[in-house]
């Protein structure tokens, strides 16, 4: 794909640098950020009109304006978002699977900053591999399923107002039969509990979420159809915001470099030479996203970008610890009861980075898909 910027992508991204460095000065709540983002609309600039021609609340623009506007997010460490999931999963699902009536309904709150999704995929028993899940939903009276069952490592869980599951709906179905896509409304109390999980950082990211006989009342792409939209979902995961993602990548590599120069590990020929690696693998990184941005990837194309994202930024967490040295074993501040438990930004890279090649399907799983679906190799023997 030739992928390249034009005059008025330009000025686009002059503008949106612009709002950014206006507004990031009001400080606001998550919540009064998501709004403002919706009002100014930044959110879901890249989302096609519907076949009438009527849009969901957003702007369409193109592919190169969606790149920018991430980038420039990124590049303005603007606080995390809070709409991420809701607009970059679950938006695009809905636009490809889903019927015009679902779009209508959860597009426009997500495109106005006001209603936010989490991800229920991951199981105890089901990590990489999803076809494994033991999640149940059953027909209610309603014409909607009751659901069942426990969910992990889920994002943003405690503020999402709403879940989209991967459920067996066929009872005595095994791997990736029997699944159904799920709309399920966190709003029930005494049928769906969050629990955040701690972990070696010391915070809680992620989730476990327990559903005991929780309503939900619609299903995306048909029962029994949840498998085909739950892959295609995950390719859509990794699209305009891994060039975002590389972004902070790079203020990342910028503060290690900065740091390897001030304690000198920087004259260190081994600690140089990992440092330069570090640089070209994430230039590569870039030049692959865009060239392949766009274009029909198939079933490796998120794999291969998983692999290469994954290893470079565990390596780096390892090389930040490196160019450290002994000082990456100690605290900021002395033990306290207080302060039990606090980590320097490079102890946090270091370890938060641990689970780079586990989380969002393990190195091994990558490799068998594109093992299996692209080069067609025999599959692994259970």
């Amino acid at each position: 794909m030739d992928f390249g910027f034009t005059e008025g992508d330009h000025t686009f991204r002059t503008h949106a640098r612009t709002w950014l460095n206006t507004h990031l000065t009001d400080a606001p709540t998550p919540h009064a950020w998501e709004r403002a983002l919706g009002q100014a609309g930044w959110i879901g600039i890249g989302w096609p009109p519907g076949k009438d021609g009527r849009t969901y609340g957003n702007h369409p623009a193109p592919l190169t304006r969606q790149v920018i506007w991430a980038e420039e997010y990124a590049r303005s460490t603007a606080p995390p978002r809070l709409g991420h999931i809701g607009e970059n999963l679950l938006a695009p699902t809905l636009i490809a699977y889903g019927t015009e009536e679902q779009r209508q309904r959860h597009l426009p709150p997500i495109a106005r900053g006001e209603t936010f999704w989490c991800q229920g995929y991951s199981e105890p028993d089901a990590g990489s591999d999803l076809a494994g899940i033991r999640t149940t939903a059953t027909p209610d009276t309603t014409g909607g399923h009751t659901v069942t069952g426990q969910k992990i490592w889920t994002s943003l869980a405690q503020d999402a107002d709403w879940c989209f599951v991967l459920a067996r709906t066929e009872p005595g179905s095994t791997r990736h039969h029997g699944l159904s896509f799920l709309l399920v409304e966190m709003d029930q109390p005494g049928r769906i509990e969050v629990r955040p999980i701690r972990q070696l950082t010391g915070t809680s990211e992620f989730n476990e979420v327990f559903f005991d006989g929780a309503r939900a009342a619609e299903v995306v792409g048909g029962e029994g159809n949840g498998w085909q939209v739950a892959m295609g979902l995950l390719a859509l995961e990794r699209g305009v915001s891994t060039l975002a993602q590389q972004i902070g990548f790079a203020q990342e590599l910028d503060r290690v470099i900065a740091a390897a120069r001030a304690s000198g590990a920087a004259e260190d020929p081994v600690i140089r030479a990992r440092l330069v690696r570090q640089w070209a693998e994430l230039v590569t990184m870039r030049r692959h996203a865009l060239r392949t941005l766009g274009a029909t990837g198939g079933p490796g194309a998120p794999s291969v970008a998983k692999l290469l994202w994954g290893g470079w930024h565990q390596r780096l967490g390892e090389l930040a610890l490196a160019v450290a040295g002994e000082s990456g074993a100690v605290g900021p501040h002395p033990w306290s009861p207080t302060h039990p438990y606090e980590l320097t930004p490079t102890q946090h890279l270091f370890l938060f980075t641990r689970a780079d090649t586990i989380y969002g399907g393990s190195d091994e799983i990558q490799r068998n898909i594109i093992a299996e679906r692209v080069l067609g190799l025999p599959r692994e023997p259970r």
